[in-house]
């Protein structure tokens, strides 16, 4: 009888410890693969984020002033054209240059004061061409600062399209003016579409520290999620 009882102990110490063995090695492989698991949600996450410029069409649409500028002199390319290639570069989108009719004047005076007088008259300031953004999700609205507003001609091209569902982003190059009301201009003029928030960007910046210009830009487009 003793010796029965000493064989059951033994037996169901050794169950209690094979059970505990297997406890162990399930919780373990659990744990394996919740991190697993972790771990690919994490990659996906990032993936997401990266392609949510890849996933949808950008246009870049901007006006720039080339000829004689404040604060950086007579320029061949102007600045907003400068940060308007350095978007569509990292974004992959294409370009479209605003162009009036009666180009302005390269005199920085003369140029002045044209811009405040269309600024005056409300003007809309005849465009050269064109282009189809029903094709586009995100657009890019590029222009320097004429007068604490958006130059005339790009009034004349928002007013041209409808932006119902479209998601616009400006950007300026200035002096120290920054965007002033622009942002509120353009969403005004923009019904239906949502517009995040604007880049403003000194000219002499653009024309001078390309480098520095671009780690702004770079910056910029990542704290809104591209």
């Amino acid at each position: 009888m003793f010796i029965m009882r000493k064989i059951f102990c033994i037996l169901l110490s050794g169950f209690v410890l094979l059970a505990a063995s297997c406890a162990g090695k399930i919780s373990k492989d659990q744990s394996v693969d919740i991190e697993k698991n972790t771990n690919n949600l994490k990659k996906d996450n990032i993936k997401n984020k990266n392609n949510m410029g890849a996933q949808q069409k950008v246009l870049v649409a901007y006006f720039s002033h080339a000829g004689e500028n404040y604060s950086v002199g007579v320029i061949k390319k102007g600045n907003t054209k400068i940060i308007a290639e350095m978007i569509a570069n990292q974004m992959h989108g294409d370009l479209f240059e605003m162009m009036p009719v009666n180009d302005y004047s390269s005199n920085y005076k003369v140029c002045v004061k044209t811009a405040a007088e269309e600024k005056r008259q409300n003007a809309r300031p005849a465009l050269k061409s064109d282009t189809i953004i029903e094709s586009y999700d995100v657009i890019f609205i590029g222009y320097p600062n004429w007068c604490g507003d958006m130059p005339m001609i790009v009034y004349t091209f928002l007013e041209k399209h409808n932006w119902q569902g479209k998601t616009i982003i400006p950007f300026c190059t200035n002096e120290g003016s920054g965007l002033s009301d622009t942002e509120h201009s353009i969403a005004k003029s923009c019904k239906g579409a949502t517009t995040l928030p604007g880049l403003s960007l000194r000219g002499a910046v653009a024309q001078n520290e390309q480098e520095k210009a671009l780690q702004q830009v770079t910056s910029w487009l990542n704290k809104l999620g591209f």
